[in-house]
């Protein structure tokens, strides 16, 4: 196992940092682990491949600020990028599938 030798030291609006953390809480998974896992994953996938949630659900674009929006955006960009993106018609053929047996 390696040895973590090295601080990290960021500035972050304190309402942010205890919402985060009140979350990371619930969690049950500390600060230096997440940020750990952060730039372990960065380093892999050469971007910021994940997040976690307490909720499962989606956002609507009228309730997402800028900011979520613009990653969102990113992330989709990003995907199609690697290959990681499905074609249009095979979406809505699952869709499709999906309504019909349920």
């Amino acid at each position: 196992m390696a040895t973590k030798t090295a601080n990290v030291l960021a500035r972050v609006e304190p309402e942010v940092k205890e919402q985060a953390e009140e979350i990371m809480s619930q969690l049950g998974v500390p600060v230096s682990v997440v940020i750990n896992m952060l730039y372990k994953q960065i380093i892999m996938k050469k971007a910021i491949p994940f997040s976690l949630s307490l909720s499962t659900a989606p956002i609507t674009l009228d309730a997402m600020d800028q900011s979520t929006f613009n990653l969102k955006m990113q992330t989709g960009l990003n995907q199609a990028k690697n290959g990681e993106s499905k074609d249009s018609a095979e979406v809505f053929s699952s869709l499709r599938k999906e309504l019909a047996d349920g």
